[in-house]
This record gives C-alpha cells, sequence and structure tokens, in this order.
C-alpha cells in the first residue's frame, strides 16, 4: 500500500476528485495549504500599497492505495491537475505499513 499526497492549485481540485473517483478512488483527506516553490509567491497591491505575498494558496491531497492502483491514480492526478504552467505542484508517494479502520477493525487493504 502507498500514500499519495499531492499538492495542486486549489482550483484544480473538483477535477481530481471527479477523475479519481472514475477510476474507483473512494476516498481521499484534502487539506487547505500554502507554501512555495520556483513559483516564490508575487506581489498585490492593496489600497495603493503594494507588499509581497510570500506563500501562495495550494491543496494537499491524502490518498492511500492499494500498490496496484498507485500507477493510475499518480497518471490521473497528473493529466488532470496539470496547467502547463509554474506552480502546478508535486506527489510524494510513501509506503504505508498498515491501515486499520477503527469502526469495524478491518486492516490493511480491506480498510482503504
Amino acid at each position: 500500500m502507498k500514500k499519495i499526497e499531492a499538492i495542486i492549485k486549489p482550483f484544480r481540485l473538483d477535477d481530481v476528485r471527479e477523475a479519481l473517483s472514475n477510476i474507483g478512488i473512494a476516498g481521499m483527506t484534502v487539506t487547505e495549504v500554502k507554501g512555495f516553490g520556483r513559483q516564490k509567491g508575487h506581489t498585490e497591491l492593496y489600497r495603493g500599497a503594494e507588499y509581497v505575498v510570500d506563500f501562495l494558496p495550494k491543496v494537499k491531497l491524502e490518498i492511500v492505495v492499494a500498490d496496484a492502483q498507485v500507477d493510475q491514480c499518480i497518471d490521473t492526478i497528473i493529466q488532470t491537475a496539470k496547467t502547463g504552467k509554474i506552480g502546478d505542484g508535486k506527489i510524494f508517494i510513501t509506503s504505508v505499513e498498515k491501515i486499520i479502520r477503527i469502526r469495524t477493525g478491518e486492516v490493511n487493504e480491506d480498510a482503504i
């Protein structure tokens, strides 16, 4: 089992969620986050004063999938979240040792 963490642009969230649902991904955790990379932030004008916005709003998806679904899940996120512009985000994949569903006691892939 793998945990996929994807940092994407917020306006792409609904499309990514729908595309993942279409390939059988049943659940995910979504968190609003802020950060920057090469994009570095930008300058905004507010009431006549310029100021730098260092951290840009992003959305972080956390999805745990069986090993057989990893590549399809990653490909779906890339195809759906990609705009071709700087700041499209990143995907991180880590191994998951064990999952336990609290309500039923199911473990590992049965708990996904």
